[in-house]
């Protein structure tokens, strides 16, 4: 029974803000362990039997970045698929689905959200093999998790009929219901007829296909046509934007899942977070003897029961008792336990404003390595700039400043105008206004250098790119 992983990595949720960000969100992170979290989804799968490379689907803005953590778990993935426009879960499937049979194929598709947090690989693994049971026998299958609080984070699932009661168990799916208030979760979990909506799913690509054809005709048709007119770009392939915006947005939930009569749910027999809070995130963590989760450099005193996190600078704090504070290079954030969903409205807030915040961190990540904005003025910018061995940056030329470029850590190989010539640590160099220019990394090590801007326009879409090895285009947010 071949089993193909499809691993869903676009979100861009906003609960564990400030760390998440638009262009950085937690399945990017490492939030629990030394691997991030789609890095965790990934090594779940290698316990698995008959199980295939995944298809991995990504917002296009993450793309690099998702390249990048397969690549360091040292998986070749069947496809890298970027989605054009966000559309939710039933179109990001159907593409997927569309894809896996290519050849004639009919696998299990084992839809997965890359932001889990599971320990109990074990448990994980017996689970899926009870739903590619089931799966096989063309059931469309969803993993419930047993609650064991009124959480009114996540959606549920009423239970139907029992279908098999040997662990883990199985019932056929009665409903799905969104997500409730706390009387009402409550009341749902004292019953005993109500699972956590996972977001987990197993099905034959084709029944989800027949499925989808069946309960929402445009979704398949939009995705075959962005299938058939998409293209290989680099390790990614690229559904065409015109095509996958006709889509509706849905659910898998909505799409389908309410609605066929052959629906089944399975509990996982397994520890599980979402880690989409930062309660979520105290409660999976490692406790010191106050019950505090504590990440970096902080001091505590007289604190009880709180989620403290320092990312780059002392975080000290007297008298806290059910807190979260959580520090980053350009925001701080700070609430009871007890109100930390309502960040959501928060961040809402902030992008009615225009922050940056919700968007980038003050590290910002491109194929070839990092930059920092160190200090910022009307008509000079610093930054900080790290490159991986071997990578290089896009030949390119400024229209409206200056550079330069001093060599902290590392060697740099550069091309400035008819030049090409080598820096090493404590050596400098300066491009003028208007002259092509190329920073490239040739060592095996870090390369570190400190860039001083200065002109009129600091902008990142002040770049005129005349080559890039990551087929990126000219101007905007990848420069």
């Amino acid at each position: 029974m071949t089993i193909t992983p499809v691993i869903l990595a676009g979100g861009s949720g906003t609960r564990l803000w400030p760390l998440s960000r638009s262009l950085y969100p937690k399945q990017f992170m490492a939030l629990v362990d030394e691997h991030t979290l789609l890095q965790s989804t990934m090594e779940r799968l290698l316990a698995l039997e008959g199980v295939t490379p995944p298809i991995l689907l990504c917002n296009e803005a993450h793309r690099f970045i998702v390249a990048e953590q397969v690549r360091q778990m040292g998986v070749t993935p069947a496809a890298i698929v970027l989605e054009p426009a966000a559309r939710n879960t039933a179109p990001a499937l159907t593409v997927a689905a569309l894809l896996a049979r290519i050849d004639d194929n009919d696998p299990i598709l084992l839809a997965l959200p890359a932001d889990h947090h599971i320990r109990d690989i074990q448990g994980f693994v017996d689970t899926v093999r009870k739903g590619a049971a089931y799966a096989g026998e063309g059931r469309m299958v969803t993993f419930g998790i047993t609650p064991d609080a009124p959480e009114t984070g996540y959606g549920y699932i009423r239970k139907g009929n029992a279908l098999d009661t040997q662990t883990p168990p199985a019932w056929a799916i009665d409903r799905f219901v969104e997500k409730p208030d706390r009387d009402t979760a409550r009341r749902y979990v004292d019953s005993g007829e109500y699972c956590w909506n996972s977001g987990m799913f197993m099905f034959r690509a084709g029944k989800l296909i027949e499925e989808m054809e069946q309960h929402a005709p445009e979704i398949v048709a939009a995705c075959r046509l962005a299938v058939s007119k998409g293209h290989t770009d680099l390790d990614f392939f690229r559904l065409d934007k015109a095509a996958f915006a006709q889509s509706p947005s849905d659910s898998i939930d909505y799409a389908v899942m309410e609605k066929t009569g052959d629906g089944v749910m399975v509990a996982l027999a397994s520890d599980w977070s979402d880690l989409g809070s930062w309660e979520a995130l105290w409660q999976a963590g490692p406790k010191d003897t106050q019950d505090n989760v504590v990440h970096g450099d902080v001091c505590l005193q007289d604190v009880h029961r709180s989620f403290v996190h320092a990312s780059s600078r002392l975080v000290t704090a007297v008298g806290l008792d059910n807190h979260v504070v959580v520090e980053t290079k350009d925001a701080v954030f700070v609430a009871p336990r007890h109100s930390v969903q309502q960040v959501k409205a928060l961040v809402d807030q902030l992008k009615a404003t225009d922050r940056s915040e919700t968007v980038t961190h003050r590290d910002v990540y491109r194929p070839w390595g990092t930059y920092e904005d160190i200090d910022v003025s009307e008509r000079f910018l610093v930054k900080r700039i790290t490159v991986k061995p071997q990578a290089k940056l896009s030949l390119q030329r400024h229209m409206h400043r200056a550079e330069h470029w001093v060599v902290v850590k590392g060697t740099a190989l550069v091309t400035r105008g008819e030049e090409q010539f080598l820096l090493k640590e404590d050596q400098s160099t300066y491009i003028p206004l208007g002259t092509v220019h190329r920073l490239e990394n040739p060592g095996k090590i870090l390369l570190e250098l400190v860039e001083i801007q200065s002109g009129s326009y600091l902008a990142e879409d002040d770049v005129v790119r005349l080559d890039d090895v990551y087929g990126r285009h000219n101007g905007g947010e990848e420069a």
